[in-house]
């Protein structure tokens, strides 16, 4: 095992950025997510530490060594494609063992890791079936125990179930949990889905435009986003955006807007402008409620029933919001209705520059 240490790592291809100035510690033993939208530069960027890109600029270490001239294959990394890149004339048991017979390993070796690798995995049974006889989610565990029977430092993951269906992905997702809970490798995970970043990374770095937009846990990250746009990248559904006027009234600073008028419970470090972007999540969101009072007025346009939760959708004075519910709430599409808001909760965001006011 090795921690990763990224020091003002660059890549750019021509004129275009890809990767702007990421620095970034990846303490050993941890699993760390990249997680953001497409083309934001997480897969670049894992593709730089497993050595398949160049840097233009910057330092990558693994463990003690800089490994920016070192070849992908002397780097003690394994790498989990998101295509799961078996050979298909190979029967499991020798997808498995390819890399270890290319290292001259010893055969009585080769068998002892293969044959752990896939007690751990599960797919003992399947040692001699080629690729086209796996279902998806077994060629998913063939490729991860081919990277495990490396036994490397750092092991890299891109994006490697978003060819499963939902409920394989879940599963898997448990799986990989499970398997990083054993064997403690650090681990470095690209994803574009948030619950997966939420769900398997001890950190998380939320990336947009080639920057780490915060670098955190996953509760640090949910609970106290950098910006508007982790706040809005982070939780599902995404947290309501809408604009709102900061005025004081009686000593107490008061958040108005067309449809609501909340009082601001939570402290600034620093003057609020007149004009704020309030972020409330629609899990903060509750009701319906007769009281005006700390209440957000929506007019329901639709409902979606997901047994565990009522979603409600609508719209408060012009913006789009979606509120989650209990969901056995009595709401009617095509009706107004109040909704309490937590205040504990709510966020506060400038609404030029995007950055966290509170």
């Amino acid at each position: 095992m090795a921690q990763v240490t990224l020091t003002n790592v660059t890549k750019k291809f021509g004129d275009f950025t890809a990767v702007n100035d990421i620095s970034m510690e990846i303490e050993d033993g941890k699993f760390t997510v990249l997680v953001g939208p497409s083309g934001c530069g997480k897969t670049t960027t894992l593709r730089m530490v497993a050595g398949l890109e160049e840097l233009t600029d910057g330092e990558i270490r693994i463990g003690d060594r800089v490994v920016n001239r070192v070849p992908p294959k002397d780097r003690d990394i394994a790498m989990v494609f998101q295509n799961y890149a078996l050979y298909p004339h190979m029967d499991v048991y020798n997808n498995m063992a390819f890399g270890l017979k290319l290292r001259k390993t010893p055969k009585d070796e080769i068998k002892r890791r293969v044959q752990e690798a896939a007690d751990l995995l599960g797919i003992e049974s399947k040692m001699k079936s080629k690729p086209r006889e796996l279902s998806g989610g077994q060629r998913q565990r063939v490729a991860v125990g081919r990277a495990i029977v490396r036994d490397p430092k750092v092991f890299l993951f891109d994006e490697p179930l978003s060819n499963l269906d939902a409920k394989l992905r879940v599963q898997m997702r448990t799986e990989l949990e499970q398997l990083h809970h054993k064997l403690q490798t650090t681990t470095i995970y690209v994803t574009h889905d948030q619950v997966e970043a939420m769900t398997l990374g001890d950190r998380i770095a939320v990336m947009r435009d080639g920057i780490v937009q915060q670098y955190a846990s996953p509760q640090e990250t949910y609970d106290h986003p950098a910006n508007q746009f982790v706040a809005g990248f982070i939780g599902s559904p995404a947290m309501n955006f809408v604009t709102a006027s900061v005025v004081s009234v009686d000593g107490t600073s008061q958040l108005k807007s067309e449809g609501f008028d909340l009082e601001l419970q939570r402290a600034s470090a620093q003057p609020l402008p007149e004009a704020v972007v309030v972020g409330i999540r629609p899990e903060d969101l509750s009701g319906p409620v007769d009281g005006e009072k700390n209440a957000l007025r929506i007019q329901v346009t639709v409902t979606e029933q997901l047994g565990h939760s009522l979603l409600v959708y609508g719209e408060c004075g012009g913006q789009q919001v979606v509120a989650s519910l209990d969901p056995h709430s009595k709401v009617d599409v095509d009706t107004s209705i109040l909704l309490s808001v937590n205040l504990q909760t709510i966020h506060l965001f400038d609404p030029e520059t995007e950055a966290t006011l509170i």
